[in-house]
């Protein structure tokens, strides 16, 4: 063998970090198609849930929520209202604000009221939001 075939030739060791990175770069590449591809492209579709139990501590009555973001785009200053119309006047309203939601995420919380909940009808409802 002449010393240039020795020097192309490659080792065991170069094979097998080529191989990893080729692996790597395969699979970054078959991940930012497949975002690509599944991109929804749709605006936020936000909603917000009620949890069925009313917890009281201390003469409060916490009411637990869940917000979700079920469109395509992230959504930022996700604000979140309540309101406690008992005999059919609001007796209590609460305000609640989430930073960032993205597509697919949820966020829970909690209304905080001093009167109980289950003596009237509780309204949640999204406010507002803006786009980043």
């Amino acid at each position: 063998m002449t010393k240039t075939e020795q020097e192309s030739k490659r080792s065991i060791a170069e094979w097998v970090t080529f191989s990893i990175a080729s692996f790597i770069l395969a699979i970054i590449v078959s991940l930012v198609g497949y975002t690509w591809l599944n991109d929804k492209n749709q605006p936020p579709i936000i909603s917000v849930t009620k949890k069925e139990t009313i917890r009281q501590i201390d003469g409060q009555f916490y009411v637990s929520f869940e917000v979700m973001n079920k469109g395509g785009d992230t959504a930022e200053s996700v604000q979140i209202i309540a309101e406690l119309v008992i005999d059919g006047k609001v007796a209590a309203s609460g305000e609640q604000q989430i930073d960032f939601l993205s597509s697919g995420e949820s966020e829970e919380g909690a209304f905080v009221f001093s009167q109980n909940p289950s003596q009237g009808q509780l309204n949640l409802r999204i406010a507002s939001y803006k786009l980043p």
